[in-house]
């Protein structure tokens, strides 16, 4: 096959792919969730295995234990957020309104000096600025809520998810090897030094970017919950969860607080300064200790590059976008970084002509 071949063959297998996550993206969700979770819990199948388990037991303990732990989560804490997320949706009017009181009677009259406009044009400037982001705010918490009931009330989520998840953890190293035997024997260990980088990237950043998320989350939400902070539970959650996304959800998180502590403490100043305390642990703790422990330098995914991946994948194809967003990501990662390598040792970078490699060049005295 020449190369002209292989190139077209892998551009249609591209179309088909991208035509087909675009025409089934609405019933995708489970399928995507449950390969997801058995791509993140087949680690720990193979090391149930390695002490002796069969492979079915093995996938059997590991769906009952996610299942219990997913079905105390339901019913521990899923009603405390959803009673909390309608209560700020409705509260969120008057927290604006006497947010923007606070601010105007104790720094009215600096921002006047600083902006040089009067009282008044201030105030409505800060009022239509506090109004615009509490409407965005709201509208956003909204769809939060709405979809969160919806996808709650899709009893398919719960039912497929597990089933495809379990069915794939157990035939998990059957079909690897499948696939495997349909590669070309001509580039099979290039396909599988490629796949090894991926596999590494994906996994790196995944598992390691879950872990990062749960523990600022608990870490956020305990910490709002002991200041007595109202809403602290859900902002602290949502803040940790945002996480995945660099530097949205420590701000999220910072601005809601800061927001609602104003409110409640003022002028209480040290309990302010606490608030904003928690969150500076938090992203030193992130940045110093669960960034560089959990996820390392090996993944290779730049925080803008995995914005853009995660926000161009959910406009394009909604949440399941977004779950499938951060592995194609690295795998564009990987293969572009190869492909730049190719590139740097072709004709098309030295020319047609003779010319010396990397390599006569340093062995050069």
């Amino acid at each position: 096959m020449t190369l002209q071949r292989r190139i077209t063959f892998w551009m249609i297998a591209l179309a088909v792919t991208i035509l087909f996550l675009w025409v089934f993206s609405p019933i995708l969700l489970p399928f995507v969730a449950g390969m997801a979770l058995a791509y993140l819990l087949d680690p720990v199948a193979d090391r149930l295995e390695a002490i002796g388990m069969s492979r079915l037991w093995a996938t059997i303990t590991i769906l009952i234990l996610f299942l219990l732990i997913f079905v105390l989560f339901l019913v521990l804490l899923l009603p405390v957020l959803g009673n909390q997320l309608a209560s700020l949706i409705a509260a969120l009017p008057d927290y604006v309104s006497q947010l923007q009181a606070v601010i105007m009677d104790n720094f009215g009259e600096k921002l006047r000096r600083i902006s040089g406009f009067g009282g008044n044009e201030v105030k409505n400037s800060l009022g239509n600025l506090m109004s615009q982001g509490a409407s965005w705010l709201g509208n956003l918490l909204k769809s939060i809520w709405s979809g969160g009931q919806a996808l709650m009330s899709i009893i398919a989520l719960f039912v497929v998810t597990p089933v495809v998840a379990f069915y794939l953890l157990l035939d998990w190293d059957r079909m690897t090897a499948k696939v495997d035997s349909w590669l070309p024997r001509e580039h099979r260990d290039l396909v599988h030094k490629l796949a090894h980088e991926i596999d590494l990237a994906v996994a790196g950043f995944v598992r390691g970017q879950v872990s990062v998320c749960l523990i600022l989350g608990t870490f956020y939400a305990v910490g709002l919950a002991v200041l007595g902070l109202k809403f602290g539970l859900l902002i602290g959650i949502g803040a940790g969860l945002i996480s995945f996304i660099p530097y949205i959800g420590a701000t999220t998180g910072f601005i809601l607080s800061l927001g609602v502590a104003l409110v409640q403490f003022w002028p209480e100043w040290h309990m302010i300064v606490a608030v904003l305390a928690v969150f500076a642990i938090g992203q030193f703790l992130e940045g110093n200790i669960l960034q560089p422990k959990l996820v390392g330098e090996r993944v290779g995914l730049h925080p803008v590059w995995l914005m853009f991946a995660l926000f161009a994948f959910g406009y394009l194809f909604g949440f399941v976008g977004m779950l499938v967003a951060v592995p194609v990501s690295a795998a564009i990662g990987v293969l572009a970084r190869f492909a730049l390598e190719q590139y740097l040792t072709s004709p098309l970078y030295y020319g047609a002509g003779p010319h010396e490699g990397p390599e006569s060049r340093d062995g050069d005295g």
